[in-house]
């Protein structure tokens, strides 16, 4: 095993917003607590240490072992667990839907992200306990995100109908995925290893919430992974002076539209607020609130309560009350002592609108953590890479930018067209100093011509290139083949691709070579090479 790290910023796939961020902008330093370094985490730790009280440890660690109660807990995570009730533990987190077979292998470097930061924080502060967490997303209703994975380019598809919070779904029907999954992948050890996992956790287990945590506590359990599930009436309970603050004074959609307004000046926006930025979730149905001429109403449904009425119900039944997309942040927060979320560009993104939010009702803001990003390349592929000359990060370049960049250097013509357009410049410079002293007529007729000449050598030369990538038909061919192995749909692998296609040739070691590889603090990409 080989590992590269190399700057985000070389592989073209990460927004201006994240690396901004990566950089310390001052455009972006007003959006965020403290920057992900150990500096920032000293800071974050007496923060939270002083916000978050022990009778709110002690319903957390109640709720997690009612939660764990039919799950096989490694030693590791059940010490992780017990750690929780003592005021000098803090837990970093990272959140994932509930995506069939864990979907994307992102969701292997999200976790082992933050296995290894707490990792790194318990070396650098050895007075305190970091314990790793995973914030399973039960309460999304969007299926059609989470019903697939691919696997060797097809995807293996569960069709069942739609309906409420998923982490209450049935895995009923799943032994018709199993099927269809288990013929592609062949009798090896590895092999059956999968086809058992993927057994145990959809055929044995009565919803996709307890599938999933059979799941990511039979790979992770052994670093001492902590699974929570948000979908419980004791967490909701002390959630919900901020449910009661959301419905009656909507101050996310207050505080969150004056962050976009200063931050849309510069980035693209992920998340609109609503009014109103929650759920009502009962056992087929999470339909949003809104309220309309003094009455609550639940979307989709005949439901309406007046204001005295929903305060009721939110008393009676807090876990009927589902966060979106801009609360769950901050329920996550409430309900943990965390220090850190680490997220995609994507999510760290929406993060950065909720600074003011947080400031407004007083909960200590997280720090955001990027997490790390893989391509695995096989000694195989490294070795097509060495025949043909291309680099680590050349293999990042735009498809069209690389075969250019290679024919170019393969092409026994040498012509130097930046060269000629630099020289062709010159000669119209003098040209340009001779037209100021004549008219205006002749300076911009000088400057016509000087554009049809540049023009006319930026033809000759797509030509020429056009003519080399003909001529080299069998190089440009090699490139694309290989660059879309590495760069399916010409996309990060781990956007596409499921864990278990290198489960099935490297077993276990591959998770554990990930977890050697993965440095979360170093903020950069990582290549490896096996």
């Amino acid at each position: 095993m080989k590992v590269t790290h190399i700057p985000f910023q070389k592989t073209g796939f990460f927004s201006n917003m994240m690396l901004d961020y990566l950089e310390k902008n001052e455009k972006l330093t007003s959006f965020y607590n403290h920057f992900p370094d150990f500096d920032g985490f000293q800071h974050q730790i007496l923060e939270k240490q002083k916000s978050f009280d022990l009778q709110t440890r002690t319903i957390l660690y109640n709720e997690l072992k009612n939660q764990y109660k039919a799950v096989e807990v490694s030693q590791k995570t059940s010490e992780n667990i017990e750690l929780l009730q003592s005021q000098n533990t803090f837990t970093i987190t990272t959140g994932h839907q509930l995506n069939l077979f864990t979907g994307p292998l992102y969701f292997l470097y999200k976790i082992l992200s933050t296995i290894n930061l707490c990792e790194e924080l318990s070396e650098k502060f050895p007075d305190k306990n970091f314990v790793p967490i995973y914030w399973m997303a039960t309460e999304d209703h969007d299926f059609d995100e989470i019903n697939y994975f691919n696997f060797k380019g097809k995807k293996v598809l569960w069709n069942r109908k739609d309906g409420g919070a998923v982490g209450r779904f049935s895995t009923e029907g799943l032994e018709e995925v199993l099927d269809v999954f288990s013929a592609h992948l062949g009798n090896s050890k590895n092999a059956l290893y999968l086809k058992n996992l993927f057994s145990e956790a959809y055929l044995k287990h009565n919803n996709l919430a307890d599938a999933t945590r059979f799941i990511a506590n039979s790979l992770f359990g052994q670093y001492g992974l902590v699974i929570i599930d948000g979908d419980s009436k004791g967490l909701k309970q002390v959630f919900s002076p901020f449910v009661k603050n959301e419905l009656l004074h909507q101050t996310s959609f207050t505080e969150v539209s004056k962050t976009i307004i200063e931050l849309e000046k510069d980035y693209k926006i992920q998340v609109n607020p609503r009014e109103i930025n929650l759920f009502f979730l009962e056992n087929n149905s999470r339909e949003r609130i809104v309220f309309e001429n003094g009455i609550y109403k639940i979307l989709n449904s005949d439901i309406e309560f007046t204001k005295e009425a929903i305060i009721q119900e939110l008393e009676n039944n807090p876990e009927k009350f589902s966060p979106n997309v801009l609360l769950r942040p901050l329920y996550q927060e409430v309900i943990l002592p965390n220090l850190c979320y680490i997220g995609g560009g994507g999510e760290i993104a929406y993060w950065l609108q909720l600074k003011g939010y947080f400031d407004a009702i007083a909960v200590p803001f997280p720090i955001l953590l990027l997490r790390n990003s893989v391509q695995v390349i096989s000694s195989k592929q490294v070795k097509k890479l060495e025949n043909l000359s291309i680099s680590i990060e050349e293999i990042f370049l735009n498809q069209h930018e690389l075969i250019s960049k290679k024919v170019i250097e393969n092409s026994e013509i040498r012509i130097q067209f930046d060269e000629k357009k630099d020289f062709l410049q010159n000669q119209f410079s003098e040209l340009k100093e001779v037209a100021k002293q004549t008219d205006i007529t002749f300076v911009n007729a000088v400057n016509a011509q000087e554009r049809k000449q540049i023009k006319g050598l930026e033809m000759l030369e797509k030509r020429l290139l056009k003519a080399e990538k003909r001529r080299q038909e069998d190089l440009v061919q090699q490139i694309t083949i290989l660059q879309n192995e590495l760069f399916p749909n010409q996309s990060l692998e781990e956007r596409q691709r499921n864990f278990s296609e290198y489960y099935l040739e490297y077993g276990g070691d591959f998770i554990e070579m990930l977890k050697a590889a993965l440095k979360p603090l170093q903020h950069e990409f990582t290549v490896l090479q096996l």
